[in-house]
């Protein structure tokens, strides 16, 4: 036991000794940083003390400024105070020398812009441009108008009067209706109506030009407007449109013959063709009817019978019976009559009949044209009747046509039935004359 003890006694001793060693050092080490970090904290404290004493000077500083510019502030804050008071003075002063001004700024701004709407469409614009330009300056400006200004209003709204009494020939770039610019002598009529070439011209706002209708208005216009270009001296006579355009764009509006039938669609090209068909028909056996009422004419101051027409057939058969019998004779007579009567009276039947067909067909149009008008409504509803206006415009152009057809073919079935009813009179009376003659031989 003692031998294990004195063992351990020596394996632990030098273990202890280490232990110590170890313990001084870090005692010896520590000493020493203390005095590091001493010197450390003490040149900290220092610069902090130091930097604190420059803080306080600059607190010291910035409170004699401010304390400065209390003082300024005060006497701007007076300052303000007595010109808030001396503009409140001036205000109440310009209100009360400014009240006529300020109706005449009115006035004048409502003048200027009524003006530049209506130099936005006459024709007068077109000869003096940037007129809309010059009222501008006084219609948006916020501030009184100038004098100049106020001259340069009268000035317009005295040009424009003055210009809408003028007939003024001047050159200007004219748009044709392909949209080629080309140089061209215009005729202005007031404010009215312009022409160039014989052809009415129409002002573009967006770029103060004179461009070609598209479409003209009937030549009854057109001439006259030729015949006002070409002349020289005198007075001429010319249509003018009065509304400044809107009378004009009315009449171009208005479709023609051509797109009238147009209108009416397949059944008024067949309507049309039906009724052709029925004139020439009627004109050619009108025509026949004429020739042989004249040859039968002659034959009645003829002695020899000629069988160029009914009337002398109908003598060459009655020579060719020999017969003394007059019942036999009349007998013949009726018979040659009887051929000859259907020969005069051809035709007639069938013009009769496309005449009572055409309006039969124009209401087959008109059915036609309110059912694809009901459809339209069905669809689109009632809000714009530009929709409804292809079924409407068919049902009636197809009565229109209808009645148009068979008004005249009633007429020349008319004249056709009673001239041919005159001729077969004829033929009676000569028939019953050669009856009679015969019974008296």
């Amino acid at each position: 036991m003692r031998l294990f003890l004195l063992l351990v006694a020596v394996l632990v001793s030098p273990i202890i000794q280490a232990e110590h060693l170890a313990l001084d050092q870090l005692l010896e080490d520590v000493k020493n940083n203390q005095g590091i970090e001493g010197k450390r904290n003490h040149a900290r404290e220092s610069a902090f003390i130091a930097d604190q004493l420059k803080q306080q000077q600059r607190l010291k500083a910035a409170k004699i400024e401010r304390k400065k510019q209390e003082r300024i502030s005060k006497k701007l804050k007076k300052h303000l105070e007595d010109n808030e008071k001396v503009l409140t003075v001036l205000e109440s002063e310009l209100r009360k020398k400014g009240g006529v001004l300020g109706e005449l700024l009115g006035v004048a701004r409502q003048a200027a812009g009524d003006l530049r709407v209506d130099f936005e469409r006459s024709l007068v614009s077109s000869q003096f441009t940037g007129r809309g330009q010059q009222l501008s300056l006084i219609a948006d400006n916020k501030a009184l108008p100038t004098i100049a200004q106020l001259e340069q209003l009268w000035f317009l709204l005295q040009q424009e009067m003055t210009e809408s009494g003028k007939v003024v020939h001047f050159n200007a770039e004219v748009l044709s209706a392909a949209g080629e610019a080309h140089q061209g002598k215009v005729i202005r009529i007031g404010a009215f109506n312009a022409l160039s070439d014989g052809h009415y011209l129409r002002y573009l706002p967006e770029s103060e030009q004179l461009a070609v209708l598209v479409r003209q208005p009937e030549s009854q216009f057109t001439d006259l407007a030729e015949e006002f270009a070409s002349a020289t001296t005198g007075n001429a006579d010319l249509g003018i449109d009065p509304t400044r355009g809107v009378i004009l764009s009315m009449l171009i509006q208005t479709p023609n013959a051509f797109e009238r039938i147009s209108q009416g669609g397949i059944i008024g090209y067949i309507i049309l063709t039906l009724g052709a068909m029925g004139f020439i028909f009627a004109l050619y056996r009108l025509y026949e009817l004429l020739q042989t009422g004249k040859k039968m004419a002659a034959q009645l101051l003829s002695d020899t019978a000629a069988i160029d027409n009914p009337l002398g057939r109908v003598i060459k058969d009655a020579e060719s019976h020999h017969s003394p019998d007059v019942e036999t004779l009349e007998l013949v007579l009726d018979e040659a009559i009887t051929r000859e009567v259907p020969v005069l009276e051809k035709g007639l039947g069938m013009i009769k009949l496309l005449a009572a067909v055409a309006p039969l067909l124009g209401l087959l149009g008109t059915v036609t044209g309110m059912i694809e008008t009901f459809q339209s409504i069905s669809l689109f509803g009632t809000g714009d009747p530009k929709l409804m206006a292809n079924g409407i415009s068919q049902a009636l152009v197809t009565t229109m046509l209808g009645l148009c057809i068979a008004i005249p073919l009633l007429f020349l079935h008319s004249l056709l039935a009673s001239r041919s009813k005159a001729l077969v009179q004829i033929l009676d009376e000569q028939t019953a004359g050669i009856i009679s003659r015969r019974a008296e031989k």
